[in-house]
């Protein structure tokens, strides 16, 4: 475990290998894949839907060439149909679960948002995660440092995004303290990071995921 309560070796626990470039690597870096029904290719993020999983690095290119190669059909040894809209599907599915993390922390008393809550968590040591807009000024953002190195910042999410997670039109910076949702966050923030690796703006729409913020104050974080 990091000082924070993640750990800092994510690297740890058990391998997969993806399907496209048959690399080896932690199934934190990978997303599973099942064929569904209608032999649809189906993403299947929380890793519990039945079926033989198919496994693929997250990475954008190497998930565009999953879905335009065939590389689902071979894994799955027989034809299936794959979503013209996958890449953008896992994307949206990626975000949904790590804004619904982060507002179970906010709920559960796990996370704080915000410049000054966010600095007090971080200089008292109780944040295990440094969490800050992917579209947060390089001014803002280098206002707040991780608490134990750039393992423990998480900056794959758009302020829009965050502030759907705490009931607010936008976020900059949050903080999950030390536990299990800061855990999940982590991994759930490692995948999706792969996917948006040189996005400059979100090019899906993630509101969908808003409501489970619920209403709240409209403040800037």
């Amino acid at each position: 475990m990091s000082r924070g309560g993640v750990r800092k070796d994510r690297s740890q626990g058990p391998e997969r290998r993806c399907i496209v470039t048959r690399a080896s690597a932690p199934a934190a870096d990978l997303i599973r894949f099942v064929v569904g029904p209608g032999d649809e290719v189906v993403p299947d993020i929380s890793e519990r839907l039945p079926g033989r999983g198919m496994w693929v690095s997250s990475d954008p290119d190497v998930l565009a060439d999953a879905s335009s190669r065939g590389a689902f059909a071979r894994a799955a040894r027989h034809q299936v149909r794959v979503p013209e809209d996958l890449p953008a599907k896992v994307e949206g599915l990626l975000a949904r679960h790590l804004i619904e993390t982060l507002a179970l922390a906010r709920k559960a008393g796990r996370a704080v948002a915000g410049l000054e809550k966010t600095r007090t968590a971080l200089e008292s040591g109780s944040a295990a995660l440094l969490v800050q807009a992917a579209d947060g000024s390089p001014r803002e953002r280098a206002a707040l440092r991780p608490p134990d190195g750039p393992e423990t910042l998480l900056d794959c999410l758009f302020a829009d995004e965050m502030g759907m997670a705490f009931g607010r039109d936008r976020v900059i910076h949050a903080a999950l303290l030390s536990g299990g949702l800061a855990e999940k966050a982590a991994r759930e923030g490692r995948r999706l990071a792969g996917l948006r690796r040189g996005t400059a703006r979100r090019p899906i729409e993630t509101r969908a995921a808003g409501d489970v913020a619920g209403e709240g104050s409209r403040m800037k974080g």
